[in-house]
């Protein structure tokens, strides 16, 4: 059974659950002990002591730290890309470069630890000296989702560390195994003092009510849903706690007439299907102008024919299975919805079965949608995009902004003036140009707009922003 970590130790949880494998529902991949409030709680407690010291140590033994840690994950690459496909259900090739990103991020944040840097500023009275520096918030609480089972709690994990906080880390409940598997790299090869980094895994009711309204937990750091977002947001800022919040996204890929076919087609194929369509990121409209829409949905339906959906481990599969039967059952509503609402279901959207018993879907294309329509209002999550036509490209940059979320926007175009518009007017807080919406680097900034993200950027030396708490001080020179 594997246990929960908390403050240095290795203990039972009140109860276990077991770790299934959305590929072949009679592989358990484990067993997993759940923690309740009180375990959260000794969690807290021990970071808050141990944080004390943990701010002390010297920016070079942060860094070898994470360093080490990061060397570790990269060199187990194919080892945790088997696990995290095996309990998620992204492809193997897929869950090894995800496995290599938490890898990244960790040695990018080795090299953070060491430039963390202050100011010195002249002041407007004489004989004044001014310093600004940046020092740990405290206790940070990291939530995560089942999406990406190593990749987010790295990038939010590592500049926790790098920055000098500790950490209570709880994962989402559908894949303890890759955040197990981390944590236990962190905890042997980490070299940090006791408590600074926990894992609880355990229910959000229990575990993750616990650490939001915990008055040592100083910021806690989300990726879910939307409501549960809200609700640790106004627990989070009830207390005067930082929070920082992504969730999710309905994110537009633009087709202009002006497009390269091809190219479109494999962006729209990358940004909505892979990863089985569960990315924050993924392009679930696809608004594509008259011009070209015809040969785009023909182009579409040829290449979806030829994805082979399949057991995650299998060579050559391109889309594995759905990650679980609620969100498959999720899926499959929202395909009925979008038909039930005037969308046309020309490709996909089927239950499939394979070798082995799992939650295989085929990626599903509905066309004949309007903006209106809930298809294109909520998040589904899964392997379903529609298609929204458009006469022009101001009716198109229009469409692609009307939404509550602003994620990621995309546009395929051979126009500079369009893409250079593009970048300036979408109201999504990342842009692509003839790239799938899905995929952004680990140095690079992460968020979004009105109501995907909330607070300070993550990644990147963005993420120091919500990691770190300014002091200014005044000396009498």
């Amino acid at each position: 059974m594997h246990k929960n970590f908390i403050a240095g130790s290795w203990v039972e949880g009140s109860s276990t659950r077991l770790n299934i494998n959305p590929s072949d529902n009679n592989d358990i991949v484990g067993e997993y002990a759940l923690a309740d409030q009180v375990q959260t709680t000794q969690a807290i407690d021990a970071a808050h002591e141990a944080q004390k010291l943990w701010a002390k140590a010297t920016a070079e033994h942060r860094s070898d730290a994470l360093d080490r840690i990061g060397t570790e994950i990269l060199a187990r690459r194919d080892e945790l890309g088997m696990l995290l496909s095996r309990e998620e259900g992204k492809t193997l090739a897929e869950g090894i470069g995800e496995v290599v990103r938490a890898g990244r991020v960790f040695k990018f944040f080795a090299g953070e630890a060491l430039r963390l840097a202050g100011e010195k500023l002249p002041s407007i009275r004489e004989g004044v000296d001014v310093e600004v520096t940046r020092e740990p918030e405290g206790v940070v609480g990291i939530i995560t989702p089942w999406n990406f089972p190593i990749a987010i709690p790295a990038w939010k994990i590592a500049p926790a560390l790098a920055y000098g906080n500790a950490v209570v880390f709880k994962p989402a409940d559908l894949v303890p195994g890759s955040a197990w598997a981390l944590s236990e790299i962190i905890a042997r090869a980490g070299q940090l003092p006791h408590g600074v980094f926990n894992l609880v895994m355990g229910p959000g009711s229990k575990v993750g009510q616990t650490l939001v309204s915990s008055r040592k937990v100083r910021a806690v750091s989300f990726t879910g849903s939307v409501q549960t977002g809200r609700s640790i947001g106004m627990s989070c800022m009830e207390r005067g706690a930082k929070v920082q919040m992504e969730m999710g996204g309905k994110n537009p890929l633009v087709i202009l007439n002006d497009a390269d076919l091809e190219q479109a087609v494999s962006v729209a194929i990358n940004g909505s299907f892979y990863s089985t369509g569960q990315r924050c990121t993924g392009s679930s409209r696809l608004v594509v102008e008259d011009g070209i829409h015809d040969a785009f949905v023909a182009a579409m339906k040829l290449r979806m024919a030829s994805l082979k959906v399949d057991h995650a481990l299998k060579s050559g599969t391109d889309v594995g299975p759905v990650v679980s039967q609620d969100q498959l059952d999720q899926d499959l509503h929202y395909i009925q919805l979008g038909c039930k609402e005037g969308g046309r279901l020309v490709a996909g959207g089927e239950l499939l079965v394979r070798d082995t018993p799992g939650f295989y879907l085929s990626p599903a294309l509905i066309t004949e949608t309007q903006s209106s329509m809930r298809i294109n209002r909520e998040e589904i999550f899964g392997p379903v995009a529609s298609v929204i036509r458009v006469k022009n490209y101001e009716e198109a940059l229009e469409t692609a902004n009307d939404t509550d979320f602003g994620l990621s926007s995309g546009i395929c175009t051979t126009s500079l003036k369009h893409a250079t518009d593009f970048k300036r007017r979408s109201s999504a807080g990342m842009v692509m140009v003839n790239v799938p919406t899905a995929g952004v680097d680990y140095h690079a900034p992460f968020g979004g707009r009105k109501g995907s993200s909330y607070g300070a950027r993550e990644q990147g030396v963005y993420a120091r922003e919500f990691y770190t708490s300014v002091k200014t001080a005044y000396t009498l020179a």
